[in-house]
């Protein structure tokens, strides 16, 4: 083992013992604790550095009201309920900003045109920088609820208007409480889902 390994704790916290969270305190998520967990996200991989995950912290009751009308039945009362739904979108014109993030070659020239290399880089990266998210929020001490079940094209009109931006998925953040809170679900062993060649 690695001297660099965290400990088990943290394992603990960010994988071993988060449970994805129904129910939520009444208790906010403070904007310095948003930027937090972006400062930390931010530094997960992405191919060619291009970053082209875009977030909106949802946390006013205007807010809400905008996403509510978007959200599956089975979403809705969790949501409004959460301190704070972030909604995890991915940039389609994100290759316009590699000048910046990848300035040690023209990478934008990889993507000019190519309208579904664009829109497989987006959304691989975007959603792995979703996942880098979660990881970050549980290891700075917020519970997670991250779903799909939404009306993608509705969010897209109501708060990517006018962008190339499309959401991918939504995660409610903030401190959870016991509520609605199913038991463990199993996870395949390594052997039933991995081979080393």
């Amino acid at each position: 083992m690695s001297d660099k390994m965290i400990n088990d704790e943290a394992l603990d916290i960010i994988f071993r013992e988060a449970r994805t969270r129904n129910g939520w305190e009444d208790r906010p998520v403070t904007e310095t604790l948003m930027q937090a967990v972006y400062d930390l996200m931010k530094w997960g991989p992405t191919s060619a550095n291009c970053c082209p995950a875009r977030f909106v912290f949802v946390t006013t009751p205007e807010g809400k009201k905008r996403l509510e009308p978007h959200l599956s039945e089975g979403n809705r009362a969790k949501t409004m309920a959460a301190p704070c739904c972030v909604i995890i979108g991915y940039d389609l014109e994100f290759h316009e900003y590699l000048p910046k993030l990848f300035p040690h070659t023209d990478a934008k020239s990889w993507f000019e045109g190519k309208q579904e290399l664009i829109r497989a880089t987006a959304f691989r990266n975007g959603t792995l920088q979703g996942a880098y998210f979660i990881i970050a929020a549980r290891a700075l001490g917020l519970d997670c609820g991250p779903m799909s079940g939404f009306d993608n094209e509705g969010v897209d009109r109501e708060f990517f208007a006018g962008t190339k931006i499309k959401s991918n998925f939504l995660c409610n953040i903030g401190y959870g409480t016991e509520e609605n809170l199913f038991p463990r679900s199993p996870r395949f062993a390594f052997d039933e889902v991995c081979k080393i060649v």
